[in-house]
């Protein structure tokens, strides 16, 4: 989902974050043999910045008690997730792709679909890497847990950037995909009523009742997910129509100690307040958005929870757009210059910012929220 705010205080400050865009710099630069290399170009996310090296694992979760709001016919409410943590040191653990070969190869048919600015060709989406482990064991010991909901028809995984530098500073966090809803996600197996990869059922033309469907069923997948892993007192953080959910759900379960909504709607979109923003919240909350997106619904609904007062607090990037805050940040500049998007498409997108200092600017915002509120 798109949204936007009145600008309020200004965030980026070049200066203070030069030692991290240097070390995304490091990150992102091709090496010798991916520049000269034929085909599709190599996209790549940038390293963490914490301590710890990280590792990952999915896990497959059913909910017997809900039927799934897009498909009856599954009979059940499945999610797919991904639990980053801080892991042992060691060799032998690949690093984790960013989607896998089936995802990737549904992906590359609905990219532009969904973000119409992205490319309809010329993407190896399989290729990219995350700097996670897949299957390295955690580190022993107890650790605040994060859950991440990414935007409306966006799939979990490109939510890892910022989710893999949050564990790599101690925290395990739980990436969550929303089926029906996602852009694409792979299961273990087949069952009756979907196919092992289930493509999203949202369409351009979204409607107040599918919106509410879409945040309603959020909502409900992470109160699940703190049942299922028996989780108490966790942040939450999401991105677009997760960050209306993670708001929401802060609102609703009081397991939930702190949340970040990164530019999500907090009304109904026929103009009925969500609870939260409606009554205000007494846990710390962080709304975060950009200078490239600004709508009067926006405005008004995070004015009405603002108006309460309480531990709510508002920051804005400037020269940004919409999906800075996820993967997109560093991978549509890459696409822009490989010659595959338009400048047009890359400031509608992530704004004309530098990526150098958008994305350490993104990790520093939600990361020094939870260091203050829910420490490591």
């Amino acid at each position: 989902m798109t949204a936007s705010f009145t600008p309020g205080r200004r965030f980026l400050a070049k200066s203070a974050l030069a030692g991290a865009a240097g070390l995304f710099l490091t990150a992102a630069a091709p090496s010798a043999a991916a520049a000269g290399r034929c085909g599709p170009p190599l996209l790549r996310l940038p390293a963490p910045t914490g301590p710890y090296p990280v590792g990952a694992r999915a896990l497959h979760l059913v909910d017997g008690s809900r039927n799934d709001p897009w498909e009856p016919r599954i009979g059940v409410r499945e999610l797919m997730v991904t639990v980053l943590c801080p892991a042992v040191p060691g060799r032998g653990f690949p690093r984790a792709p960013q989607l896998t070969a089936g995802a990737a190869a549904e992906f590359a048919l609905l990219a532009h679909l969904i973000r119409p600015h992205l490319p309809a060709a010329g993407v190896d989406w399989a290729a990219t890497l995350t700097h996670a482990r897949a299957g390295a064991p955690p580190l022993p010991g107890r650790r605040p847990v994060l859950l991440y909901s990414p935007g409306g028809g966006d799939a979990r995984t490109m939510g890892s950037s910022l989710a893999i530098d949050l564990a790599s500073y101690g925290w395990t966090v739980i990436t969550v995909d929303h089926p029906g809803d996602a852009s694409e996600v792979e299961f273990p197996d087949e069952r009756p009523g979907r196919a092992r990869i289930r493509t999203t059922a949202l369409r351009p033309d979204l409607d107040a009742a599918t919106f509410r469907t879409m945040i309603d069923t959020r909502v409900a997948d992470l109160r699940f997910v703190l049942d299922a892993l028996g989780l108490h007192r966790v942040g939450v953080y999401g991105h677009s129509a997760g960050g209306t959910a993670a708001a929401q759900a802060l609102h609703e379960d009081r397991r939930i100690a702190a949340a970040v909504n990164l530019e999500g709607y907090l009304d109904r979109m026929d103009g009925e307040l969500f609870p939260v923003a409606r009554d205000g919240t007494d846990r710390p909350l962080l709304l975060a958005g950009s200078d490239g997106f600004r709508d009067a619904r926006l405005d008004r609904s995070w004015a009405a929870l603002l108006s309460h007062g309480g531990p709510v607090t508002r920051r804005q990037l400037d020269d940004t757009a919409h999906w800075v805050f996820t993967d997109y940040a560093a991978l549509v500049p890459q696409l822009h210059e490989a010659g595959l998007m338009t400048a047009g498409g890359r400031a509608a997108m992530v704004g004309r910012a530098d990526p150098r200092i958008t994305v350490p600017a993104v990790r520093d915002l939600v990361r020094s929220f939870f260091a203050r509120h829910l420490p490591a």
